[in-house]
C-alpha cells in the first residue's frame, strides 16, 4: 500500500467496548472533534474503519464517533444471529455509551437501515440522518426464494493473505473492491483484517456472519415504519442499473416525513467509498441543514 493512502484518512483510536443484547461487546470509536455528535454506521462485511476516509474530509463538522456493528470489525459475534434489529441495539449502546446528545447519523447500505431501525425503537434519538443506499425494502413475501447471491458470494470470501501489501494488491485488481478510492481500500485492508504474529492477514467479518447479515437484510420492518421517523433524512442513491437499493431509494425518501432524495449517478453502491471527499461534503450540506 503506498504511504499517501493512509496520509488521506483519519486515525482511528483504540476501541472502547460496549455491552449490547445479545451478549455482544460493541466496539465503538471517539474520533474527536468538537460541535454537534455525528456517528457513522458500516455497510454489511466492512467496519467502522473505512470510514477514516470520509473523516479525513470532515474537519469542523462536529465530535465524530463511529462503531463496528455485532460480528463485524472488532465487535463480538451474536449466538442468536444476525438480526439487524440487533445492529440498531449496538447504534444505541454506541449512542448511550459514548454519551452523544441527539446525534446526527449517518450510514451507509446496512448502517443506514440500522439508524433508521434505532430512530424508530427509540424516537428522537437522532436529529438528522444521512443514509446512502440503506437496504430498506417494501416488504416481500420471502417464502420459496432462491438462496441470495450476495450471501453465497460471501461464503466463498477469502479469509486470509500473506501480508497487507497482497490484501491490498488482490482486492485493487478486479470489481467489486476495486471500485473503492484508495484510502478506502487502505483503510478496509488496515481496519477489517487481523494481523496475524507472522505479518499475514485474517478478516474479521468471518463469511458466514457476513453471509447471515445479507439474508436478515429483507426481514425486518423499517420500511413499514418509515412514518415514524420524524428527523430530516437524506437519501442518497447512486446509479439505477439494476434492481435493489438505488432503485428502492425514491420509495424511502417518499415514505419519509422529511425525506430528501440525492442522485449520484457517477457512483456505485460502494458510493461514500468511492469519493470520501464528495461525500463528505454532502454529509457536512446535510449536517449544517439539520435543526
Amino acid at each position: 500500500m503506498r504511504n499517501e493512502d493512509a496520509e488521506q484518512r483519519a486515525p482511528l483510536p483504540e476501541p472502547r467496548f460496549v455491552p449490547s443484547t445479545g451478549d455482544v461487546r460493541v466496539a465503538t470509536y471517539d474520533l474527536g472533534g468538537t460541535g454537534g455528535d455525528v456517528l457513522m454506521v458500516h455497510a454489511t462485511g466492512f467496519c467502522a474503519g473505512v470510514w477514516t476516509a470520509t473523516a479525513h474530509h470532515l474537519d469542523g463538522v462536529g465530535r465524530l464517533a463511529a462503531l463496528d456493528v455485532r460480528g463485524h470489525g472488532r465487535s463480538s459475534t451474536p449466538a442468536g444471529g444476525m438480526d439487524w434489529h440487533g445492529t440498531a441495539d449496538d447504534v444505541l449502546a454506541a449512542v448511550d455509551a459514548l454519551g452523544l446528545e441527539r446525534p446526527f447519523g449517518v450510514g451507509h447500505s446496512m448502517g443506514g437501515a440500522s439508524l433508521l431501525l434505532a430512530e424508530q425503537a427509540r424516537p428522537g434519538t437522532f436529529r438528522g440522518l444521512w443514509l446512502f443506499e440503506p437496504i430498506v425494502f417494501p416488504p416481500l413475501d420471502l417464502d420459496g426464494e432462491p438462496p441470495n447471491p450476495l450471501a453465497e458470494g460471501a461464503r466463498r470470501r477469502r479469509t486470509t493473505f500473506a501480508s497487507a501489501d497482497d490484501a491490498y494488491a488482490n482486492f485493487a485488481s478486479k470489481p467489486p473492491l476495486s471500485e473503492l478510492h484508495p484510502a478506502a481500500l487502505a483503510a478496509y485492508v488496515e481496519h477489517g483484517f487481523e494481523e496475524l504474529d507472522d505479518g499475514s492477514l485474517r478478516l474479521r467479518c468471518e463469511p458466514e456472519v457476513e453471509a447471515q447479515t445479507y439474508e436478515m437484510g429483507m426481514r425486518h420492518d423499517a420500511f413499514a415504519r418509515l412514518g415514524e421517523v420524524r428527523c430530516p433524512v437524506t437519501v442518497l442513491r447512486g446509479r439505477v442499473d439494476r434492481p435493489g437499493p438505488a432503485s428502492v431509494a425514491p420509495l424511502v425518501a417518499e415514505a419519509l416525513p422529511a425525506g430528501v432524495l440525492e442522485d449520484h449517478p457517477e457512483l456505485g453502491h460502494f458510493g461514500p467509498l468511492e469519493d470520501p471527499a464528495a461525500m463528505a461534503a454532502s454529509i457536512r450540506s446535510a449536517v449544517t441543514a439539520a435543526p
